[in-house]
């Protein structure tokens, strides 16, 4: 009959499998937050390990319950700030300076590189027109 007899062993070792994965996700998670953690020594730090080592499931539940709010915390604390750039901003950066980039684009269709069309697009945008 092979290893999965019906369709529920199935379900059963699926779930089971989940549930493996999801805990060594959250030991890892643990583990990251106990070294991101500047609130407690090394000492206690590496206490923390060597429980989680020894006792994982025990240590994990007792460590999200104890510093849970300071897992969150921090997690939050290292999301960047989304920095919004105005246009000019963007322009600056593209196009430190329009006359040289025209120039550029110049030398290019004069040497064949790019067409008339390329040409006018590049001169165009340089000049200011939107993206």
């Amino acid at each position: 009959m092979g290893m999965f007899a019906t369709v529920w062993d199935w379900i059963w070792f699926s779930f089971w499998v989940f549930a493996y994965v999801a805990y060594l996700f959250a030991l890892i998670y643990i583990v990251i937050d106990i070294f991101r953690s500047h609130d407690i020594n090394g000492w206690m730090k590496a206490l923390w390990i060597v429980l989680l080592v020894f006792l994982p499931f025990l240590t994990g539940i007792v460590y999200l319950i104890v510093r849970g709010q300071g897992m969150a915390e921090r997690t939050a604390g290292t999301r960047p700030e989304i920095v919004e750039y105005s246009d000019e901003e963007v322009r600056k950066v593209s196009f430190a300076n329009p006359a040289e980039e025209i120039t550029k684009a110049q030398a290019l269709r004069d040497q064949g590189v790019i067409t008339d069309g390329e040409f006018e697009a590049i001169k165009a945008k340089a000049l200011g027109s939107k993206f």
